[in-house]
């Protein structure tokens, strides 16, 4: 179920991109931080799912109000004329391969355990043919 909703996300983002028009320089700093913390989020929910503890609030409240500090946090660094939004970045961007890595695990684990229960079949078989 959750796959489906990312492909058809995934394909619906494609679609917009092609045709929507192109983002003012100005605006494409924030743009950029905004779109870190969302995938953070995302990705972050995906590893919620696969571990059963999803909830939605905490993810609608995570996806917007993260992107939201990470807009204001760059809007501050800018009037500043200070970097800060690196921080948010080196932040988002760990807890992104820390998500991913949480994800790749799970799925190597279940990949793992299927080929094992596949060999202990075919153990079996050919014990019971044997016999």
């Amino acid at each position: 179920m959750i796959f489906i909703a990312i492909v058809i996300g995934c394909i619906l983002g494609a679609v917009i991109g092609i045709y929507a028009p192109m983002v003012p320089y100005t605006y494409s700093g924030y743009l950029a931080i905004a779109i870190i913390a969302a995938l953070d989020s995302v990705f972050g929910g995906i590893a919620a799912t696969l571990k059963k503890n999803f909830d939605l609030k905490v993810f609608v409240t995570g996806f917007f109000g993260n992107a939201i500090l990470s807009i204001l946090l760059t809007y501050l660094g800018q009037k500043l004329n200070v970097d800060i939004y690196l921080a948010a970045i080196v932040v988002f961007v760990g807890r992104m391969f820390n998500n991913l890595a949480i994800i790749r695990r799970y799925y190597l684990e279940k990949w793992s355990n299927n080929i094992s229960k596949k060999e202990i079949k075919n153990i079996n078989e050919k014990s019971e043919e044997q016999k």
